[in-house]
């Protein structure tokens, strides 16, 4: 299996989102195959806890505003690991230090890569 357009939609516009923030290093894996109620993962970097939840909350009012329904968030009030369900898309924002400890790119590293599409940076005038 891989991932749904729909999915690779909910992708881009989070991606967006998350850059728009500050997120760095982001990764998006196809887990179609392993797990059946999910398509990708969305991997992102925040600096410290304020950046994770600011990219965490751009991230979730961008979807919903596209008009994708949030079935679960976890960890938004520590701030260190911010998981955001939309179904087809699961977007992880992480803290430096958790994103190391917990290698989600190892424990899924047989799952494909999704390219990630952010705009190019406007030139400064």
């Amino acid at each position: 299996m891989t991932a749904t357009p729909q999915a690779r939609d909910m992708l881009r516009i989070a991606a967006r989102a998350a850059d728009a923030k500050g997120g760095a290093d982001l990764v998006a894996l196809d887990v179609s195959g392993p797990l059946p109620l999910v398509d990708i993962f969305l991997l992102v970097t925040g600096r410290n806890e304020r950046n994770v939840a600011a990219i965490a909350d751009e991230i979730e009012d961008q979807l919903l505003e596209a008009g994708h329904k949030r079935l679960r968030r976890e960890g938004r009030q520590e701030s260190r690991w911010v998981l955001l369900d939309f179904g087809d898309l699961v977007v992880h924002v992480f803290h430096e230090e958790e994103r190391m400890y917990y290698g989600l790119e190892r424990l899924w590293k047989d799952c494909p890569v999704v390219p990630v599409e952010l705009p190019a940076a406007s030139a400064v005038e």
